[in-house]
């Protein structure tokens, strides 16, 4: 498995044969929800990181939280690690199962149980999908801000554990901002609920502290969402550039003329190209990079911003603008954002997508250096990120059955993420860490924030059964990835940047 290999020695095994764990979970689930045969478990042995799958000892789809909690007292009893799922959508590997392990997919778990269109807020359970609830609070003209690219198929429950974002998160943040309470079950089985449906609540925020905690604290059973007033109006505005680095320098003098957009997103040629080929968005395929800048809000708010951005991409040196016209143009161009990942996949079989965060000034300088590692590791990369926040996601396309792509491209992904920390960024933006970037949790933390970070996880999982060998890497991993780490790829590619 190369850079990113799952070290697994320092974790737990389960205590019992799978014959029995079988018999004692079939003794409160239905039959067809305990999965134990290799081709009932193979749909499960991936999540959105598909190069290192890994089949369970057990899965099980418990139907409602009474039957979870069940499960975990079982997994309690006989101390077994347990590995947590939702739609599978994830895209750093936090879903993918331990082999000595229980699989708990919660897709069963889909009711939207409550929706107050007065407090603007609803209640739904984890396996319900994230545009779902948009779907179903239309007719009260709410809706639910939060859109990953994804959102037709991911449930809210995974973007809780990721802390997930989306198009839309410049103006109204990532999950942590839009959520008022969780309820989760404990290790032991126990069921907590922390936040409240107020504005705040008592005592440390561990609401903050669950999300984005990546299925290692507490298997998730209900969310309590924040909802917002349709706007009024939306309109979404498509900029054209001959230079990356222009496209860039635009980024930031948007937000430097005091512009906050609802959403503002960019992509290089690469992705235009594979996105033009797919859908047909309308994109500008002599450009070497673009912009989509969206406004929204009352009428008169939409109109005054889009002239100002307009003037202000302009000057920034957009060779076209384009203003979407009605509702569906202004789909239709979001569609081709949206659909940039499997687009890409339709260029070669295999594309990593990565997931860093870096300060927007330095953006031009970010895609100048991925741009050089281009030919440094002789793979292409596309790349399309929320630029408004700086969070970059280069799509590294190869193909894992050729020499050694994979490889390359796991260098080649670890170069980008550690440029991301050189440069004052982060390793991730919305993704999380799962097992695709623990090594590069190494280079970002030191060994004392990495202690604090593990004995937060072992406060909740005293024997680290819950979601083993992810997030948060050991500091005996970590001592040897640092050993490694400077002689990494040396002797087959010595331009590799150092970082």
């Amino acid at each position: 498995m190369g850079h990113i290999e799952r070290d697994l020695k320092e974790y737990p095994v389960a205590s019992v044969n799978k014959e029995t764990l079988v018999k004692e979970f079939s003794s409160f689930l239905p039959t067809e929800s305990v999965k134990h045969e290799t081709e009932d478990l193979t749909p499960f042995e991936c999540d959105g990181l598909t190069a290192y799958p890994q089949i369970p000892l057990i899965a099980v789809l418990p139907e409602n939280e009474e039957q979870v909690c069940q499960v975990m007292k079982v997994c309690n009893q006989f101390k077994v690690p347990i590995v947590f799922r939702g739609a599978g959508t994830g895209l750093s590997g936090g879903a993918i199962p331990y082999d000595q392990g229980v699989l708990l997919v919660l897709t069963k778990l889909k009711r939207i149980v409550h929706i107050d269109p007065v407090g603007r807020y609803a209640v739904v359970q984890p396996g319900v999908r994230n545009a779902a609830i948009s779907e179903a609070t239309k007719k009260y003209n709410l809706y639910y801000a939060p859109d990953p690219s994804s959102q037709i198929a991911c449930s809210i429950g995974g973007n809780v554990a990721e802390n997930s974002g989306g198009v839309h998160c410049l103006k109204y943040g990532l999950t942590v901002n839009n959520i008022l309470s969780v309820r989760f079950v404990t290790i032991e089985g126990d069921i907590v609920e922390i936040g409240s449906k107020g504005l705040d609540s008592p005592g440390y925020d561990l609401l903050a502290l669950i999300t984005g905690s990546e299925g290692l604290l507490g298997v998730l059973t209900e969310v309590t969402v924040k909802l917002l007033p349709t706007p009024e109006k939306a309109q979404v505005i498509m900029a054209s550039f001959d230079d990356v680095e222009k496209a860039g320098l635009a980024v930031a003098d948007i937000i430097a003329a005091g512009i906050i957009p609802a959403g503002l997103e960019m992509m290089d040629k690469k992705a235009i190209d594979a996105v033009e080929q797919f859908i047909g968005a309308g994109y500008p395929m002599d450009a070497a990079a673009m912009l989509l800048c969206e406004s929204d809000g009352s009428i008169e708010e939409v109109n005054n911003e889009i002239k100002k951005t307009t003037d202000v991409l302009y000057k920034s040196g957009a060779t076209a603008v384009t203003v979407s016209t009605d509702e569906a143009h202004r789909l239709k161009l979001w569609a081709g954002r949206k659909s940039a990942f499997p687009a890409v996949g339709r260029v070669l079989p295999d594309y990593f997508c990565m997931d860093g965060t870096i300060p927007r000034k330095r953006l031009p300088q970010v895609l100048k250096r991925i741009a050089e590692m281009e030919e440094t590791f002789q793979l292409q990369c596309a790349n399309v990120f929320h630029a408004g926040d700086g969070n970059l996601h280069p799509l590294i396309m190869f193909d894992a059955n050729e020499g050694d792509q994979l490889h390359r491209a796991e260098l080649f992904g670890a170069a980008i993420l550690e440029l991301c920390v050189e440069v004052g960024g982060t390793i991730t933006g919305e993704h999380g860490v799962g097992i695709e970037k623990i090594n590069q949790m190494c280079v970002q933390f030191d060994n004392h924030e990495l202690q604090t970070f593990l004995n937060l996880k072992l406060a909740f999982d005293p024997d680290g059964r819950l979601n083993p060998g992810k997030a948060i890497p050991t500091l005996n991993r970590c001592a040897e990835f640092g050993h490694m780490h400077v002689h990494r790829g040396e002797e087959r590619f010595p331009d590799i940047p150092r970082f």
